[in-house]
């Protein structure tokens, strides 16, 4: 995994992070649920590039 990617993907989930944080702060419930859609399309990407890199290293 290419540190573009890693920066990438930690950069989704901290603003799902962010996002989730607000919405439950506001009670705002359609932000907090995009930011928990943020977070998992940041670990989803993540470990699409971790099964890339296994495939790289056989």
């Amino acid at each position: 995994m290419g540190l573009d990617d890693k920066i990438g993907n930690t950069a989704d989930k901290l603003g799902g992070k962010g996002k989730e944080a607000a919405g439950d702060a506001t009670g705002d419930d359609s932000l907090k649920a995009e930011g928990k859609g943020d977070q998992a399309k940041g670990d989803l990407k993540q470990a699409g590039e971790k099964v890339k890199d296994a495939f790289k290293k056989n």
